[in-house]
C-alpha cells in the first residue's frame, strides 16, 4: 500500500486572479479557510466528540465514520468497504487525531475544534503555517482525492485530460502557457488536434489565457486546462511553434493512460555511445517501462558510456520505483546492501513506522522487481554505470529528487543539467477514510549519507546549498524532447565529453523570473511510501 495526500474533490485550481503572482498551483482549497466559523470554544455537532484542546483520541477511535457511507465492495481489496453511519464532525476528529499522531510537523497545526468546520474545509487547515527563508510556505504540499480518482492513477496510470501535459513559464499576466509534451495515442495528438511540444494557449473558452485577470476568468481557464470529467469539451485557440497565427481546437477530455517512458534511445552523433529516456511519471506502470527501457539500451551494440535521464517534468511517485532505477542504472557495485533512502517520521515514531507497526528501516535499492506491473520477484536489468545526467527543471520532483540523493548518497556522480528542482524531500502514507484519500507530509527522506536537506531543490553547478556539478540551462521549447539540439540535452551531450559547459543552438534564454509550473494534479507531485507489496491505497 501507498502513502499519499490531497485536500479538495474535483479538479485542483491552478490559476488565481490575485496581486502578484497570478498562476499558481494549489492542493486542495485554493482559499485555505475554514468554511463556518473559526476554532474557538467547545461543542460537538451530529455523532461527533466534544472537543477538548490537547487531547486527542486515537484516530481508530473515529475511523470509517463517515457522513455518507459508502455501501458494497472495495475494487482494489476486494473486503466490503468499513465504512459505518457517522457525521462530518467524526470525520474531522479522525482527521485531528490522524494529524497529531504522524503529521511531521504535528506540533505546528492548529487545534480547531471540529464542529465549527465542514470536512472540505477543515483539512486543509491542519498544517504549518510557517514559512522557509526564501517566505515560501513550509508545507506546500497538502491535499485530498476521492479514492477512486487516485486508485485509477496510481493502478493504472490513467487520468482524466486530453493527453497534453501544459506547463505556464509566466505566473502573472502576460502568462505564457505552453506544451511541454504530449501522450502517445491521446486526442491531444491525434487529428484535428495535432498539438506539439511549444504550442502555446492563448485563448481558453473564449477567455484570454495570456491577459484576462479577473477570477471568473481564471475559473474558465482552469476548467479548461484541467478538465474535471471525461466527455466535457473546451475550446482553445493555440499558437503553433513557428506558426505566424493562431487556430482554433477544440479537446474532449478523456480517461488518458499514461506513457511514463518515451524516447528511449542511443543518440547519434556522439563517439561516447550515450543513452537517453524521458521519463515522466513514477507511476505503477512506469516499473515495467523502465525495465523495457534499460533492456533497449543494454541491447545496443555497443555499450552505452553514459546515461542521461530526462526528468524535467517529472513530480515522482513510488519512492520503491525510484530505488528500482537506481539500482538499474549503478548496478551492485556501489549499491550492495546500502541505503537508498530512509524515512524519518516525527519525534513520537523515533523507531517504529507508525503506519505498518513494522521498525524503522532503510528502503534499499531494490534488486528484483516489486510487483508494480510486472511479476515480482525478477532480478532487475543494470547498466553499470558511475555517473549519470539528469535534465531537470522546477516541475522535477519529490521521488525523481530521490534518485538523484539516492545515488549521490553511494558516490555515483550526478551530473545536472537544466535549473533547481522543486524541492521535496517528503513522503506520505495516502490514506483513506470515507471515500476520500488524505496526503499529509509524514516523512523526511535521507540518503545513505544522512542528507535530505533540501526543501529548497537542487541547482546545478551551484556554489552552496543543495547542489550538484552541472550547468544552468533554460528549458528550451523550440525542439522536441530528445532532440540532440535541444538545449538541455544538448549541453548534457557536451558536457559528457569535454566537462564543459556549452551555448546550445537555441542559444542562452533568461531565467524566468518565476519558477515555472506544470498544470497537472498533486497526485503527480509526490513520494508515494508502500504500507506492504499490494495494491495501491
Amino acid at each position: 500500500m501507498f502513502a499519499m495526500l490531497r485536500g479538495g474533490t474535483a479538479r485542483v485550481p491552478l490559476l488565481q486572479a490575485a496581486a502578484g503572482a497570478i498562476l499558481i498551483l494549489c492542493v486542495g482549497a485554493c482559499s485555505g479557510g475554514g468554511g463556518g466559523g473559526g476554532g474557538g470554544g467547545t461543542g460537538s455537532m451530529g455523532g461527533g466528540t466534544s472537543w477538548t484542546p490537547g487531547v486527542y483520541l486515537p484516530e481508530s477511535h473515529f475511523a470509517a465514520q463517515c457522513a455518507a457511507p459508502r455501501s458494497g465492495t472495495d475494487p482494489v481489496t476486494g473486503q466490503p468497504y468499513p465504512d459505518v453511519a457517522g457525521s462530518a464532525v467524526d470525520e474531522n476528529n479522525w482527521l485531528r487525531s490522524w494529524t497529531n499522531d504522524l503529521y511531521l510537523w504535528y506540533s505546528e497545526a492548529p487545534d480547531l475544534n471540529p464542529a465549527n468546520y465542514t470536512t472540505a474545509a477543515y483539512f486543509p487547515l491542519l498544517k504549518t503555517s510557517a514559512t522557509d527563508a526564501q517566505g515560501q510556505p513550509k508545507d506546500k504540499f497538502h491535499f485530498t482525492y476521492p479514492t477512486s480518482t487516485w486508485e485509477a492513477l496510481a493502478r493504472a496510470g490513467m487520468n482524466v485530460g486530453y493527453g497534453a501535459q501544459f506547463i505556464a513559464l509566466q505566473r502573472a499576466p502576460p502568462r505564457q502557457i505552453l506544451v511541454a509534451y504530449t501522450e502517445p495515442g491521446s486526442p491531444a495528438v491525434m487529428a484535428p488536434a495535432n498539438l506539439a511540444r511549444g504550442a502555446s494557449v492563448l485563448n481558453v473558452d473564449g477567455v484570454d489565457a495570456v491577459n484576462a485577470n479577473d477570477q471568473a476568468s481564471v475559473d474558465t481557464i482552469n476548467a479548461g486546462l484541467s478538465p474535471a470529467t471525461a466527455g466535457e469539451s473546451h475550446a482553445f485557440s493555440i499558437l503553433d511553434q513557428g506558426a505566424a497565427s493562431p487556430r482554433m481546437v477544440t479537446l474532449q477530455a478523456v480517461n488518458v493512460t499514461d506513457v511514463p517512458v518515451q524516447d528511449v534511445m542511443v543518440l547519434p552523433g556522439t563517439v561516447m555511445h550515450i543513452g537517453y529516456m524521458l521519463f515522466n511519471d513514477q507511476l505503477a506502470t512506469s516499473e515495467l517501462a523502465l525495465i523495457d527501457a534499460v533492456n533497449t539500451l543494454k541491447a545496443n551494440p555497443t555499450p552505452i558510456t553514459d546515461l542521461v535521464i530526462d526528468i524535467r517534468y517529472n513530480g515522482g511517485g513510488f519512492l520503491d520505483i525510484a530505488s528500482e532505477l537506481a539500482y538499474m542504472i549503478a548496478g551492485p557495485g556501489p549499491t550492495a546492501g546500502q541505503t537508498f533512502e530512509l524515512q524519518q517520521f516525527n519525534g513520537k515514531h523515533p523507531s517504529t513506522n507508525p503506519v505498518t507497526g513494522t521498525p524503522i528501516g532503510p528502503t534499499p535499492f531494490h534488486t528484483t522487481t516489486q510487483g508494480f506491473s510486472t511479476t515480482a520477484g525478477q532480478a532487475l536489468p543494470t547498466l553499470n554505470l558511475p555517473r549519470v545526467f539528469v535534465l531537470t527543471t522546477s516541475a522535477t520532483c519529490s521521488a525523481s529528487e530521490a534518485v538523484m540523493n539516492g545515488l549521490a548518497g553511494v558516490g555515483v556522480q550526478v551530473i545536472q543539467i537544466g535549473s533547481t528542482t522543486c524541492g521535496k524531500p517528503y513522503g506520505f502514507y495516502p490514506q483513506d477514510n470515507c471515500g476520500t484519500t488524505y496526503f499529509s507530509i509524514e516523512v523526511q527522506g535521507v540518503n545513505a549519507k544522512g542528507f535530505g536537506d533540501y526543501p529548497d531543490g537542487f541547482t546545478p553547478g551551484g556554489a552552496s546549498g543543495a547542489t550538484f556539478p552541472g550547468c544552468t540551462v533554460t528549458d528550451d521549447f523550440t525542439h522536441a524532447l530528445g532532440d540532440p539540439n535541444e538545449s538541455l540535452l544538448y549541453v548534457a551531450t557536451n558536457y559528457a565529453q569535454t566537462s564543459n559547459c556549452v551555448i546550445p543552438p537555441a542559444g542562452i534564454a533568461p531565467p524566468a523570473p518565476f519558477a515555472s509550473i506544470a498544470i497537472r494534479s498533486p497526485l503527480r507531485e509526490m513520494r508515494l511510501l508502500r504500507r506492504d507489496a499490494g495494491p495501491p491505497r
